[in-house]
């Protein structure tokens, strides 16, 4: 049975399954917006075990589009494929938000840049003197656009809501929240 591809992302490819849609994680690596030509075995599954941790963790939280991660209940032909084993989850389809939630811990990638031309990332001033790669005095918040093709682009935390809005059916904005960690390569 011929399997239609819905969209395919830097290293996620997502195909018809029915009524909802199947998301596989590849082993393509992205770095910086680019896809490089090396993939990383083992790396779809690595991302896979990463979503559906945080999918379990944060359940009670908020809902998500996740329906199940085991092989047995996917719809035919992904039963079939066992190189889908711990890469793949059946989701409900949903409307895509495009936002990229980063949280920095250092200060590298896009948000270097940015410091050097203003002193800050995302709206968010900065202690002058910092060198690519420091540790930030804290962790920060820096959301950026979610681009189809090219490169996603910094926006403020203000910026955030408005693009929220038609997705939340909220009007007002988003809580600020400080979390750790640092943006990787994905």
């Amino acid at each position: 049975m011929p399997v239609e591809l819905h969209a395919r992302g830097k290293v996620r490819d997502v195909f018809e399954a029915g009524e909802h849609l199947m998301m596989v994680a590849t082993d393509r690596i992205s770095a910086f917006d680019v896809v490089l030509p090396t993939a990383i075995p083992g790396k779809g599954q690595v991302l896979t075990g990463l979503s559906l941790h945080w999918f379990e963790l944060t359940k009670h939280l908020v809902a998500n589009h996740l329906l199940t991660a085991d092989m047995a209940a996917f719809p035919p032909p992904f039963t079939d494929d066992l190189g889908l084993a711990g890469r793949a989850m059946l989701v409900r389809r949903a409307k895509v938000v495009p936002i990229e939630c980063v949280a920095r811990g250092y200060l590298s990638g896009s948000g270097w840049k940015e410091y050097r031309e203003h002193g800050s990332v995302c709206g968010i001033a900065l202690p002058a003197g910092l060198t690519e790669s420091d540790r930030l005095p804290e962790p920060i918040f820096t959301p950026s656009t979610k681009e189809a093709t090219g490169h996603d682009q910094n926006i403020s935390f203000d910026e955030t809501s408005p693009r929220l809005t038609p997705w939340s059916g909220a009007s007002s904005s988003p809580t600020r929240s400080s979390s750790s960690g640092s943006r990787t390569a994905s």
